[in-house]
């Protein structure tokens, strides 16, 4: 899957760069964007060709909500092969979540550090889910709270396979994680293999391989942009079993009210809400 890559420039007083790239990040994720990394010029963001919205990201430079403030881009092509291969080489430093579970960079990581039953490998090849991000991090905490032996888990938007990972190591028999991205597919089944988890069944495509699966979840986690969430909560909650819990995340606390307010049209009711870095974490259960 074709990969562009947006080299966002914002030229403003210093006192307002950072409110302005987070603002940038939320709004550009509404046009498809997946993922950025802050540059001392503004921000690089990724998106998938298909997913890409050029209108709604012209609308979002033209009314960015704050005066002063200009916002250019340029947009290019990533290279299939080699778009990310500098953050591969360099990899990532072990992330603690919490003191049972670490997530460690498969590449870099010497064979002889001991093993916990919660410690992860993660390789990541041109997909994102390493825990090195907070939504990552809060969803990866919240699970770690949950009673998830012998239940079923579905992982929505896997990329690197984190998430339905630790579900299997925290005992869930039935684990089930899907994602668009070829590369991300392949990526997480290498990574059930490094972790011991092969039993995980990693699908190939959108929200729409759900209605394909037989049976109902008792756990759902989507580390997702808002947008998609909003859009896919239906065939999502047609998913969970009565009682089931749904995690959400990957969208801002701004983000909430929309999200929430959806859910609550689909008989979800928000159980408890995490912040980081203004990022937000959603616990909520079906009726």
């Amino acid at each position: 899957m074709k990969y562009l890559v947006a080299k966002f420039t914002i030229d403003c007083e210093e006192e307002l760069a950072d409110i302005a790239a987070d603002l940038l990040s939320d709004a550009a994720a509404e046009a498809g964007f997946e993922a950025f990394e802050q540059t001392p010029d503004g921000l690089t963001g990724y998106v998938q060709e298909a997913s890409f919205n050029a209108t709604a990201m012209d609308e979002v430079i033209e009314n960015f909500p704050i005066d002063g403030v200009k916002i250019g881009y340029t947009l290019s092509e990533a290279d299939d092969r080699d778009w990310n291969e500098a953050w591969e080489e360099n990899g990532f430093d072990p992330i603690e979540v919490n003191a049972d579970c670490t997530v460690y960079d498969a590449r870099h990581t010497s064979d002889d550090i001991p093993r916990k039953p919660l410690d992860i490998f993660i390789e990541a090849r041109q997909a994102f889910g390493t825990g090195t991000h907070e939504t990552t991090r809060m969803v990866m905490r919240q699970m770690l709270g949950l009673k998830l032996k012998g239940k079923s888990f579905l992982d929505c938007g896997t990329g690197t396979g984190i998430l339905a990972i630790l579900a299997a190591k925290l005992g869930a028999e039935d684990v089930t994680a899907y994602d668009i991205d070829p590369w991300s597919v392949d990526n997480a089944r290498l990574n059930a293999s490094k972790n011991g988890t092969e039993s995980i069944n990693v699908l190939e495509g959108d929200v729409n391989v759900l209605a394909g699966i037989k049976g109902k979840f008792d756990f759902v986690a989507a580390n997702i942009n808002r947008n998609i969430i909003v859009a896919d909560l239906p065939m999502i909650t047609q998913a969970m079993k009565p009682g089931a819990t749904l995690l959400l995340s990957g969208f801002y606390t701004d983000d909430i009210h929309i999200i929430e307010s959806r859910a609550r049209e689909l008989s979800l009711t928000l159980k408890n809400a995490i912040e980081d870095s203004s990022w937000a974490c959603l616990v909520m259960q079906l009726s």
